[in-house]
């Protein structure tokens, strides 16, 4: 077993700007791309990476998420004292309290980090699409003897204010963060993925809880904390394919990048594989008048109607002369015969009504979402 390096993931967030996708379910624990879950890129990222301790803390809905992780079999991590280790909220004798922040849910596990005695924590995020050898960021810290590294990308500048922005010196040590400014000083964006030399960040979390005034965050109290005291930290340039999937458009546009030839983001590469604990499903069914364009078909689905642009979760029935355009669909939904969806998000289980036109407006019972909103 590697117990040099922890890799602790963040997988308890509510995800309420995905609207009805998180109504009842955990956000890591969203399908994605048919196959997928979107728990499972950080998992496999781990698998690849020769990470083999991972502690996933869970907090909102986590029954789907902690039965679909099991054991951590499928990313094989299910090693005897390593593994995979779902971490709720601590409750203790005196009762207990859930997380309240990013920098509180790893201070409440540090009984078990300290288990394994590590020399770096690996902190991640179980809400992005990529693929990631966190061996090399982690290189790159020792090499640097970084306190704390900071996986960054550049973004476009017109979404810089969305993200954790950093400036660094040709030797990529970071001068200034900020964290999701107003008027950013650089497109250099913090990716929420941190490797910290354990014993700066245990002393760091422990002075954090005594803060009253503190919102116990990464970005908006560790990291500045971390910089006014001089430590030493450092970006690690990152230029493959991320996506943070937190909102409906982001998760839709990164769903719709598989189907892009040109996108540099491959789920077949054999020398990197995501792997899945999806359960199988029966084939999907494509009816002899429909039409299918440009759009993501899950398992499990019977479709007799137009489908365009469009991502089609599982098990969806879609009757006849009906039409999906530019929307989601997630699993278990009925459209009913001559339904009009256009740039929607249709929930879970919900039944469209028969000759209903559904265009970029919400429904009160929360079956339908806007994309746009």
């Amino acid at each position: 077993m590697n117990n040099e390096t922890v890799a602790m993931l963040l997988a308890g967030g509510q995800g309420s700007r995905l609207g009805s996708l998180t109504y009842n379910n955990a956000k890591p624990a969203v399908f994605f791309g048919g196959k997928y879950r979107i728990i499972d890129f950080p998992l496999s990222n781990c698998m690849n990476s020769d990470i083999d301790i991972v502690g996933i803390l869970t907090q909102y809905r986590p029954y789907i998420l902690n039965n679909y992780i099991g054991d951590g079999s499928a990313w094989a991590l299910d090693q005897y004292r390593g593994g995979a280790h779902i971490l709720p909220p601590y409750m203790g004798q005196k009762g207990g309290r859930w997380y309240s922040g990013t920098a509180d849910a790893i201070l409440q596990n540090i009984d078990f980090i300290d288990r394994f005695c590590p020399e770096y924590v690996l902190i991640l995020s179980g809400d992005h699409i990529y693929k990631m050898d966190y061996s090399k960021i982690i290189n790159f810290h020792k090499d640097k003897k970084s306190d704390l590294t900071i996986a960054v990308m550049e973004v476009a500048w017109e979404e810089a204010h969305r993200f954790g922005i950093v400036n660094t010196d040709a030797n990529q040590k970071i001068l200034a963060f900020q964290e999701k400014p107003a008027q950013p000083q650089s497109n250099q964006a913090s990716m929420g993925i941190y490797v910290f030399t354990w014993s700066v960040l245990k002393k760091a979390l422990l002075e954090d809880a005594e803060d009253e005034t503190s919102g116990h965050d990464f970005g908006h109290n560790i990291i500045p904390n971390l910089h006014a005291e001089k430590k030493q930290i450092f970006a690690y340039p990152f230029s493959g394919y991320w996506r943070d999937v937190g909102t409906v458009e982001s998760y839709y546009q990164a769903n719709m990048d598989l189907l892009d030839p040109d996108c540099d983001f491959d789920l077949n590469d054999k020398n990197f594989h995501v792997f899945s604990n999806n359960i199988s499903r029966h084939p999907q069914y494509i009816g002899p008048y429909a039409k299918v364009r440009n759009s993501l078909i899950c398992d499990g689905c019977m479709i007799f109607g137009q489908v365009e642009g469009s991502i089609i979760s599982h098990d969806i029935v879609i009757h006849p002369n009906t039409k999906i355009i530019d929307s989601i669909v997630h699993t278990g939904a009925i459209i009913e015969d001559g339904a009009v969806i256009e740039n929607c998000i249709v929930g879970a289980r919900a039944r469209v009504k028969c000759h209903e036109r559904y265009l970029n407006q919400n429904n009160p019972e929360d079956e339908i979402r806007v994309i746009n909103s």
